[in-house]
């Protein structure tokens, strides 16, 4: 079944409406959804635990607004391989034009399920006036479910001596929503290595390291100049990015 027509129907008792057939974007009267903003238009970043969400969804009618509501779907509007109902609908409300801020949770280990849900989700969302004028639509918006991600670093020795080999190492998780816990990303990602200079604001990248099957970092670079080093990840669509922390290392 549609997404916004199911979600519609614990509210058709509000007015006259007939439940539109399903799969179908369906309009009747005035009534329109102007805009959908998922996250303020940033990706989700899901960790180990629930996640809040908040969806925008702007609509019209010269009568004023019965309910606002919207689901959020991952696969097709058909058959949906996770689903997330709204917190709470909005309205009623007199005004002719409203933004309903809606919220949903996203659950690791449910919705999402796993690493396979991670990706383009889509918004459905409905909007019914008083006089039984109402808009549905399956594919409202789209958005980006992303695992998070953490990065750590670790140079030694410290301190060390003016151009002796300084190794750095560190590792890149991300969240498995599955099991709950941290996970090395996969082989083969680029992290960069980054120093900034004692003194200086801005960390300059030093080389381009790519992880090891377990999510690992290692290099040597030659230490001439105080400063602090980092890891910094770019992620990819389904995985955020991460900076570590700076390790500081005095040159003696």
């Amino acid at each position: 079944m549609s997404s916004a027509v199911a979600a519609a129907c614990g509210v058709i008792a509000l007015s006259a409406l007939a439940v539109p057939a399903a799969h179908a974007d369906e309009q009747f009267g005035d009534t329109e959804i102007t805009g959908v903003t998922v996250n303020g238009g940033q990706p989700v970043v899901v960790g180990t635990s629930a996640r809040t969400v908040t969806v925008e969804v702007t609509a019209t009618d010269p009568s004023g607004l019965e309910q606002i509501n919207a689901t959020l779907y991952r696969g097709s509007v058909e058959s949906p391989v996770a689903t997330v109902a709204s917190d709470a609908a909005c309205g009623p409300t007199a005004a002719t034009t409203t933004t309903c801020a809606l919220t949903f949770t996203l659950t690791p280990g449910t919705a999402p399920a796993d690493a396979s849900q991670a990706g383009t989700w889509q918004v459905s969302a409905f909007a019914i006036a008083p006089d039984s004028d109402a808009v549905f639509r399956d594919t409202a918006a789209a958005f980006s479910v992303q695992r998070a991600s953490q990065a750590t670093v670790d140079a030694t020795p410290e301190p060390v001596r003016w151009g002796r080999a300084l190794t750095v190492t560190g590792a890149v998780q991300q969240a498995d929503w599955a099991t709950g816990v941290q996970t090395g990303v996969a082989a083969g990602q680029p992290v960069k290595l980054q120093f900034r200079k004692a003194g200086c604001k801005e960390f300059k990248t030093v080389q381009t390291v790519q992880t090891a099957a377990d999510g690992t970092l290692s290099t040597t670079v030659r230490a001439f100049q105080d400063g602090t080093y980092r890891w910094s990840y770019a992620g990819t669509d389904t995985t955020a990015g991460a900076v570590s922390e700076g390790d500081y290392v005095n040159v003696r």
